[in-house]
């Protein structure tokens, strides 16, 4: 015969019941999944330590640097370009004529062209037809400023440093063409003209 408290509330047993068979689920699933989480967890290493060794030094003011550049230098100073020449390098090609430093006067350089180049001996050869050389020689050179040693516009600058009396720059220039383009089409005549200004200065 059950006691008169549960015949008063026969519902109550029921549900007191029903919440533990819940509790209990619960915390054996708890346990259940801390077990798998410290099963997958990977194992701690344990790293071995000597004791006889001196304590670690305190860098805490100067950390070691990873690009291996000493405390208190620069690191521009490992990355700055040297541009002077190396050591005798100016006795040994005194024809270089490249200077450094504060007695240089190359303020800058003619960038590399060859469409301008092209441009100023188009308009040099205008000038040449009008009759104006000197303006045809100043385009000419402009024109070896943006194209170096540009075959067409050596051998008209010699042409014209030819007839206007120039006969040191004349040979310079035909020469010039000669090594550039030796079996060019303006080759013969140039060696034609290189003989006779030689000659005409060799009367000088």
């Amino acid at each position: 015969m059950q006691p008169e408290c549960y015949n008063r509330f026969p519902g109550s047993l029921y549900n007191m019941r029903v919440r533990f068979h819940y509790f209990a689920i619960v915390v054996l699933c708890l346990c259940f999944t801390g077990v798998v989480a410290a099963q997958d967890s990977p194992p701690v290493e344990q790293v071995p330590t000597d004791k006889s060794s001196p304590p670690p030094k305190d860098n805490a003011k100067a950390p070691p640097r990873s690009d291996n550049v000493p405390v208190g230098e620069s690191s521009s100073t490992q990355t700055r370009i040297d541009v002077d020449p190396p050591a005798g390098d100016t006795k040994a090609h005194p024809e270089a004529g490249l200077e450094t430093g504060a007695d240089s006067d190359v303020d800058e350089f003619t960038p590399y062209n060859p469409m301008k180049a092209m441009k100023a001996v188009e308009v040099g050869d205008w000038y040449l037809k009008q009759g104006n050389t000197r303006a045809a020689i100043s385009r000419y050179r402009e024109a070896l400023e943006f194209k170096p040693h540009d075959a067409e516009a050596t051998f008209k600058l010699a042409e014209v440093l030819n007839k206007t009396g120039d006969l040191a720059g004349a040979a310079t220039n035909y020469e010039d063409y000669l090594k550039t383009l030796p079996d060019g089409p303006h080759a013969k005549k140039a060696k034609e003209a290189l003989e006779k200004v030689k000659a005409k200065i060799a009367k000088e």
